[in-house]
Order: structure tokens, then C-alpha cells, then sequence
């Protein structure tokens, strides 16, 4: 994808006239004494110079939205809202002719724990188990999740896990302030003890204090995805010698293989159901999607939908700074952007980003580069939505700002965001908090009608497991290979593309896909946590 031609050429002939004025000045003899009003001239030249030097490297950044794709682009603003699938195909939910639904109960026989006092907690117990959580909401999910199960597995008590601050988005949100704690402990009490804080006897066991020493009862070399037998051999010991342990860092420190069929249900326990987030958290979430469904100020709702309810697609545009620098590709943003993620780069992961490796034709090639705002409007022109759908647009701060949105506004004028369908004073206990803004949207995504992930990543993984988990609901996931030599085709036409965009996502709308070895099971719940009829087991609602 070649970059945009430089605008320096254009200012060109107004630099000339500011190098005549100034060597005119420079003329006079330098004994002569300068006029006040020649000083002044004299320094607003010099600002005018620099500031067209300045402006010729910022111009292609900051102005009018670029447009990469801009043959393919002009292609479908010219054909207009014509679609090559139906309304009703669109908006249906994945094919599901097995009945595949949630299943959590437990298989018989299990030993269910009875509930204990908390000074009694001990009592038949290995000790207190301690995990500290990094990263971003859906990766402390799924270690919270692991941690459940660890704690089942060693017969510990789990302490409610902590969640640290997060470097990248700087959010010292606590468990409590994203989580329900009651519903938590109170969902998990047949399977794990969970309290709130260690018992008064080892109440020192805080994050401070393994923050500044090394400590016997810190697992700190736990290997990414941990056999349950490392657990037992390498953590019940200590469990029993210490009384406490804390494991960190403990994110993707479990293995999706080899645990028994009842752990397996019970992270899927843990998860989908008992991490429900705090009532502030639903309420708002809730009268987004009301908004959301609510929106009379487009085009009437699509035929179908029930009075008063329009339907809606949930998109999750991962296109920041971070995404856009740790991809190592290339957005069409001239020099300046290659020089600005690259410093970036340096910054966050002092270069040690493995993609550099490759070229930026090979990164796009092999489908590694995230869809940008414009692409992502294509795609989803290309797989039939019509300019009147509404679209709730969950992302953090994009990369490039509104000039890197308006691609995607100007193809689909219904976007709205929690900015615009929430008043400031509804948001003011989220903002400054990422994971809080994070638990937000996942909310809205999670009901959404549809939903659309522009990006892989934990996000991607998570709601689209979680979205298969309570349905199936229709979740479009990109072929971001085939997308990619669709983009690459300079000659393609609207036609051809929208119709091998929407051949080759037929079978990508969520439907349920059986994990396979090595796979997360928080992305294939089936067969771990989903029964079909065929498989006897009783459905849990």
C-alpha cells in the first residue's frame, strides 16, 4: 500500500516568496539599526517558515480522513444501499440444527462444600490461596476463572483476586469496582470458598508486601499454561508449609487440556456466570442498549423488527495507538506515522515487538494487520448492511481520531457510542478508568443483535465465547487473510468484493465450533460447557 504523496510540493512556491522576503532583509548593511516594524516582520517570517516546514510533515496526519481504498471506496458510495443478502438473513441468529446450550450443572458425583464460617474456614483446608491479576478486562477474567479452579484443585480457599494496576491504560479500578463480590461468592459457594481478604492472622500477605522482597510464599515462575499437576506439585506444598500463597503473574497460567470434566464446567461457572458486573455497570449498559434500540432519529426500523425495538449491530473497533504500533503495519499515514509508532514502540516494549521481522507486505499478506475504520466499513458493506443500520461503537481512543472515523460515519451515519448515548454525568464515574469503560461496552456487546470484532485479541475471544455460550448469537468474525487479498486487489470492483466478502463469512457468524486440543475453552465453550440433546445431560439455565 504505497503512502499518500507528500503535500510539501504544494507549498512550495509560497516558501519561495518567504525566502525572497527574508533575504531582502538580510540585505541591509548589519551596522544599520532595525525599525521596530522590521524586527516584527523579521520574526513572522521566521514563524511562517517553520510553521510550513512544520505543516508540510503534519498535514497528511491531521487533515481530511484518508482514504486508502479510494477506487474500491468510490465504487460503493456509487452503488449506493444495494445489499447482497436480506434483511432477514442479516439479522438471524447462527445456524444451531444440534440444539448446542449452556451447561454448567456439574456431573454426579460431586462433592459440593458446605458452607463454613470464616474463622472455621481453615479447618480441612490446604491454606489461603492469593492470585494478583494484570492486563486488561477480559485477560483478569479469564484469571480470575483459572484461579477458581486452582483453588479447587489444591482444596484452598480463594482469596478474592486482586487486580493490579494496569501500566498501559493506568486504571487501579478493584475487583469490587467491577464485579458483583456478593453474586461471586455467593454462585461459587457449592465449588470454592472465597473470601474477601486474608484472615487477621495473615492479614500482612498484602500486594505491598510481595512487592518488596522476595518471599518464600510467592510462586513466581509459574509456566503459561500449567498442567494441574505443577499445581499440586509445586503449590500445595508451599500451601501446607506457609498457610498462604500468592501466585503472580498468574494470567494464562492454567491449561485448557488435561483438567477432569467437572473443573473444566466449573470454569465455565466461573466466567460466564458468576462474573457479573456491578449494578452502576448493568444499569447504564442496559439503558444503552434501551437508547440503542429506542434511535427513531435515522430511517425507520428495519421491516421485522418489534414495535418499539430497532435491532442493532455492536461493533468493537480495536484501532488505538497500542493495537496500531504492536502490529507493525502500515495505515496509509505517511512517514510521520511510521516514525511516530515506531518511537512508540521503543516506549511501550523497548522494540521488542517480533512483527517488525517481517515486512509490512508480508504482515498484510498473511492477514496479521487490524481492519482500519475505513476497511472495517467496507467489510461491513461487503457483507450486506445498509447504510440505515444502526451501530454501537465500542473502541477505545482510535488512533487518528475523527479523521480516521469518518470513513466509517460517512458509510453508515447511524454510529453511536457511549459518548453519545450517555450524558456526561452518567459517565463521570467511569471516565479515567479503562477497565470500568471496558466493562461497559462488553455489556452492550453482549445483548447487541449482532456483533462485529474488527481486531482479534482477548476481547474478540472472550464476547465471542461468552455470545456462543448464551445462544448462539450472531457474531460475524472477519477472514482478515481473505480480506487481505481482497485489499490488495487495486482492481476489484464493488461487486466482486461484496459478494466474496459475503460468500466467505457464511459460515463465520458464530455458530458453535467444538474446541479442539489447545484451544480456549473461554472461545469454544462446547463440548466442555454445552450439551446438546444427544448427550443426556440436563441443560442449566
Amino acid at each position: 500500500m504505497a503512502p499518500q504523496p507528500s503535500p510539501f510540493g504544494v507549498l512550495k512556491v509560497k516558501r519561495k516568496r518567504v525566502f525572497r522576503q527574508l533575504r531582502r532583509l538580510l540585505k541591509v548593511r548589519v551596522w544599520r539599526s532595525y525599525t521596530f516594524r522590521e524586527v516584527a516582520v523579521l520574526v513572522v517570517l521566521l514563524c511562517a517558515l517553520g510553521g510550513l516546514f512544520l505543516g508540510s510533515h503534519l498535514f497528511q496526519w491531521r487533515k481530511a480522513p484518508l482514504i486508502v481504498h479510494s477506487e474500491l471506496w468510490e465504487d460503493r458510495v456509487a452503488a449506493g444501499g444495494s445489499v447482497v443478502a436480506t434483511e432477514q438473513t442479516l439479522w438471524q441468529d447462527p445456524p444451531n440444527p444440534e440444539g448446542w446450550a449452556a451447561c454448567t450443572r456439574p456431573i454426579e458425583p460431586y462433592h459440593r462444600l458446605e458452607r463454613m464460617l470464616i474463622g472455621e474456614m481453615v479447618i480441612g483446608k490446604s491454606g489461603f490461596l492469593q492470585v494478583f491479576l494484570e492486563g486488561g478486562l477480559n485477560q483478569q477474567r479469564i484469571g480470575i476463572s483459572n484461579a477458581v479452579v486452582v483453588a479447587r484443585l489444591l482444596n484452598a480457599v480463594l482469596v478474592l483476586p486482586e487486580l493490579d494496576i494496569n501500566p498501559v491504560w493506568n486504571d487501579d479500578s478493584s475487583f469490587g469496582e467491577i464485579f458483583d463480590v456478593t453474586h461471586f461468592i455467593t454462585t461459587l459457594s457449592d465449588d470454592v470458598h472465597v473470601i474477601t481478604s486474608p484472615p487477621w492472622g495473615l492479614h500482612w500477605n498484602t500486594r505491598e508486601y510481595f512487592a518488596t522482597g522476595i518471599r518464600p510464599n510467592r510462586v513466581k515462575d509459574a509456566p503459561l499454561h500449567a498442567p494441574p499437576e505443577w499445581y499440586k506439585d509445586n503449590v500445595l506444598p508451599l500451601l501446607k508449609e506457609y498457610g498462604i500463597v500468592a501466585i503472580a503473574p498468574f494470567s494464562h497460567r492454567l491449561a485448557f487440556d488435561g483438567l477432569d470434566a467437572n473443573l473444566q464446567k466449573l470454569r465455565c461457572r466461573a466466567n460466564f456466570e458468576a462474573l457479573r458486573f456491578i449494578k452502576p455497570i448493568r444499569q447504564l449498559g442496559d439503558e444503552i442498549v434501551q437508547r440503542m434500540q429506542s434511535d427513531r432519529s435515522g430511517p425507520e426500523a428495519p421491516a421485522g423488527d418489534p414495535p418499539g425495538k430497532a435491532r442493532f449491530l455492536a461493533l468493537h473497533l480495536r484501532f488505538d495507538k497500542d493495537m496500531a504500533a504492536h502490529s507493525a503495519c502500515y495505515f496509509g499515514g505517511g512517514w510521520r506515522e511510521r516514525r511516530e509508532l515506531r518511537r512508540y514502540r521503543e516506549y511501550a516494549w523497548q522494540g521488542r515487538v517480533e512483527k517488525v521481522q517481517h515486512s509490512e507486505e508480508e504482515l498484510r499478506r498473511t492477514g496479521k494487520c487490524p481492519m482500519t475504520p475505513e476497511e472495517t466499513g467496507l467489510f461491513l458493506a461487503g457483507v450486506g448492511f445498509s447504510p440505515d443500520t444502526r451501530i454501537y461503537l465500542a473502541s477505545y481512543d482510535v488512533y487518528g481520531g475523527e479523521a480516521r472515523l469518518a470513513p466509517l460515519r460517512t458509510l453508515f451515519p447511524h454510529v453511536r457510542d457511549k459518548y453519545a448515548l450517555a450524558s456526561a454525568a452518567e459517565l463521570a464515574w467511569f471516565e479515567g478508568h479503562a477497565s470500568r469503560l471496558a466493562a461497559l461496552d462488553y455489556h452492550v456487546l453482549l445483548q447487541a443483535d449482532v456483533m462485529v470484532s474488527a481486531a482479534a485479541g482477548n476481547m474478540h475471544n472472550v464476547l465471542g465465547g461468552h455470545r456462543m455460550f448464551l445462544g448462539p448469537k450472531k457474531t460475524i468474525n472477519p477472514d482478515n487473510v481473505l480480506l487481505a487479498q481482497l485489499w490488495s486487489n487495486s482492481s476489484i470492483g464493488w461487486k466482486e468484493f461484496s459478494e466474496r466478502v459475503h460468500k466467505g463469512h457464511a459460515s463465520r457468524v458464530g455458530q458453535v465450533k467444538l474446541r479442539k486440543k489447545g484451544q480456549s475453552i473461554y472461545t469454544y465453550p462446547g463440548p466442555d460447557c454445552m450439551c446438546s440433546p444427544e448427550t443426556n445431560e440436563t441443560y442449566r439455565t
